[in-house]
């Protein structure tokens, strides 16, 4: 549990789920809320992370409870008593159905704020189907506007939809009615869904095509591969370079860089753009990526070197940040935003299921775990 950063004292309760709901509690927990995830007693599904690496356990701490028994139930409904935010993320009607929903967790604290983390969210045809978060993008437009012209959506990992449209819209609203609860003393449910923040992220997008500036199209706008001072590169060795050249000064710079001398088509002549991503991909496969790397470092013409993941903890701005850490050998992003006044301690170790039953119960005030069994 860390023991500094802003959230420093703020006692949260997850109720174990997967994706979405894990990452916001890891979020949390990284800027130093006391999150105690309550996980199952026993076996369940067979975990896809050993838990010792499930890193969106980290800086966590596990008690296990059976919410199928009266004393398990009990003993999750004396945790949100004294928390002051819940993160569940069951379909809907089964928190309900457990015993440990909004209703019966605001008779207990009605201060509490109710996190709820769904794909579709609480009502609405679809609400108690499954899905993933490729099936959520689908049908916000968000999935379709990734991809090359001609060519099929391309998936962007579970990053867009699960942690981008759920997991960071949670942690927004439950700290938005956090503030309402600490002010009025009364506390609400958040219903937080992957397709209403993936649809919320898609705004940009309505207003420059409300302004005729974006095309319902794959692969044809300015920000989607269709210019060519917006792509990425094969160099001379197969890796890639990232072009993002859009105003005009910069544009100037990197044709300088990459191809001085050459007379090539005006940056916003559209007509041109097939000619000109010719050019560019020419130049680009004389040198290796490193290479280009070098000639762009330092200068004004927003080019970067496409790194993995496991090159990126390396690039020298990432290294001087501190953007990656590792804890007992495992390399992991480290917190983030960063704070002036509070900043978050070092990364947690991964919550391992049950580890901190006892533990927590004396932090909580809850008495003996022998309390709390039949």
């Amino acid at each position: 549990m860390p023991d500094d950063g802003p959230l420093h004292g703020l006692k949260v309760v997850e109720l174990a789920g997967i994706g979405p709901g894990p990452f916001a509690a890891m979020l949390l927990a990284d800027l130093g809320a006391d999150v105690v995830r309550v996980d199952r007693v026993g076996p369940g599904s067979p975990l896809a992370v050993d838990p010792r690496f499930d890193l969106l356990n980290r800086g966590k701490r596990s008690i296990a409870v059976d919410l199928k028994q009266d004393r398990g139930r009990e003993l999750v409904l004396a945790l949100l008593g004294r928390a002051a935010l819940v993160i569940e993320g069951y379909r809907p009607g089964v928190a309900e159905r457990l015993g440990v929903g909004p209703e019966a967790a605001l008779a207990r604290n009605p201060a509490l704020v109710y996190g709820r983390m769904t794909g579709w969210g609480q009502d609405g045809p679809l609400a108690g189907s499954a899905g993933h978060d490729i099936t959520y993008l689908a049908v916000t437009g968000a999935l379709h506007a990734i991809g090359r012209a001609g060519g099929p959506p391309q998936v962007p990992a579970n990053l867009l939809g699960d942690f981008g449209g759920g997991s960071l819209y949670l942690v927004v609203g439950l700290l938005a009615a956090l503030r309402e609860a600490e002010r009025t003393g009364r506390g609400q449910v958040v219903d937080a869904a992957v397709t209403d923040g993936a649809a919320h992220l898609t705004t940009l997008l309505y207003g420059l095509s409300a302004a005729g500036l974006w095309r319902d199209e794959r692969g044809v706008n300015l920000l989607d591969t269709g210019a060519p001072f917006y792509d990425v590169y094969p160099a001379s060795d197969g890796r890639y370079l990232a072009v993002g050249a859009l105003e005009p000064q910069f544009y100037a710079e990197f044709i300088r860089l990459l191809a001085p001398g050459d007379d090539l088509p005006a940056q916003y002549d559209r007509d041109s753009w097939p000619q000109l991503r010719a050019r560019i991909a020419a130049a680009f496969a004389t040198r290796t990526q490193r290479e280009w790397a070098l000639v762009f470092e330092g200068t004004e013409a927003c080019v970067a070197p496409v790194l993995s993941l496991a090159e990126a903890a390396d690039h020298p701005h990432l290294a001087d940040r501190g953007t990656f850490a590792r804890r007992d050998g495992v390399l992991q992003p480290a917190a983030a935003p960063r704070f002036s006044v509070t900043p978050a301690g070092p990364v947690g170790a991964p919550a391992l299921p049950g580890a901190h039953t006892r533990e927590v119960l004396a932090d909580w005030e809850l008495g003996d775990p022998g309390d709390w069994t039949a």
